[in-house]
């Protein structure tokens, strides 16, 4: 099931550094951002394989995930929450507000075939 980390941050006289290090025990493979509007909802499906890392880098969204047994909510608000997608969680993302950005880390290459979607 999904599971909210906190990212390890450093802090010093010339910023703050936040760590993506060991979210995944393999490789990342593929790394790009959603910026929203609150009016719109990303996702929609699940993955075969794919583990997925969220994080809100700027402003705010709500993320719902399910699987066949566990429903939850989160609420990404800090860029140091970092919440980990398992192949078997259906999620979507909405309530962007409209400075978000939200940065995807995955395990695997984009591939549609990848892809599953809920049934109506």
């Amino acid at each position: 099931m999904s599971q909210l980390l906190l990212l390890d941050s450093y802090s010093s006289d010339t910023g703050d550094l936040t760590v993506f290090e060991k979210i995944f025990p393999e490789h990342i493979k593929r790394v790009c951002f959603i910026q929203g509007d609150d009016n719109i909802t990303y996702g929609g499906y699940r993955h075969k394989s794919t583990k997925l890392a969220l994080v809100c880098l700027s402003g705010n969204c709500r993320v719902n995930c399910k699987n066949t047994t566990v429903q939850e909510e989160f609420v990404l608000d800090s860029a140091q929450k970092c919440l980990l997608l398992c192949p078997e969680d259906w999620f979507f993302i909405d309530s962007f507000s409209s400075d978000a950005k939200v940065l995807v880390i995955a395990n695997q290459p984009y591939c549609t075939e990848e892809l599953v979607h809920e049934p109506c």
